[in-house]
């Protein structure tokens, strides 16, 4: 996936800021030289090319979410942390057109996605909030799992849920609570654009 990170308003579609880009890649390279690792070890263990991992640490691939997963784990730190960001007034208040946006690249899957985040990520909350915008058509990497647990609730749009063995069908209005350890992943099946209020905890992205 393409790291975009931009201001937002809901709908709106800004250029992302050239300055934010590389963030992850800058993170990824001091938590893996932090531990002494090479980018070769680092590669086998998450299992992905070399070439591809320093494509990442230098801003000009982003890995997908379940990789990004992966090399938080071997690593031993967590992907908010790869995004940490400067709270907004008092760390309370966070302004509409301001709350930056994560765009997945249309290339890989994960097409069609963006992240509107709620709140920034940063060590000191406990929950991860953003607004998952799914075009038509769009769907999520995945399945994935990891610790935690999530919830939902449709502001827009209608999804398929999929977690462990079971499909769900949502519409606006619904919500849904379940373990992260569960597989699962989520298509947009509708024409227009689907919108989900979308909390996890622990904050892991």
């Amino acid at each position: 996936m393409k790291i975009d990170i931009q201001p937002t308003q809901l709908g709106t579609e800004d250029r992302p800021s050239e300055a934010n880009q590389g963030r992850l890649g800058i993170r990824l390279r001091l938590a893996r030289q932090t531990l002494g690792m090479t980018l070769k070890a680092l590669a086998t263990a998450v299992d992905c090319s070399e070439s591809l991992l320093s494509k990442i640490e230098n801003g000009k691939a982003s890995p997908s979410l379940p990789m990004l997963h992966r090399l938080v784990e071997v690593l031993g730190t967590n992907i908010g942390w790869m995004f940490e960001e400067t709270d907004g007034e008092e760390g309370i208040v966070f302004r509409a057109g301001t709350r930056p946006l994560i765009g997945l690249d249309p290339l890989r899957r994960g097409e069609g996605i963006s992240l509107e985040r709620i709140i920034p990520y940063s060590p000191g909350h406990l929950l991860q909030c953003n607004i998952h915008h799914i075009e038509p058509g769009g769907e999520s990497a995945g399945p994935i799992q990891h610790a935690g647990e999530e919830v939902g609730y449709m502001l827009a749009g209608s999804i398929e849920l999929m977690v462990g063995e079971k499909t769900f069908k949502l519409s606006v209005g619904d919500s849904f609570v379940f373990k992260s350890e569960l597989p699962h992943w989520y298509r947009n099946v509708g024409t227009t654009r689907a919108s989900i209020f979308w909390v996890n905890t622990p904050a892991t992205f």
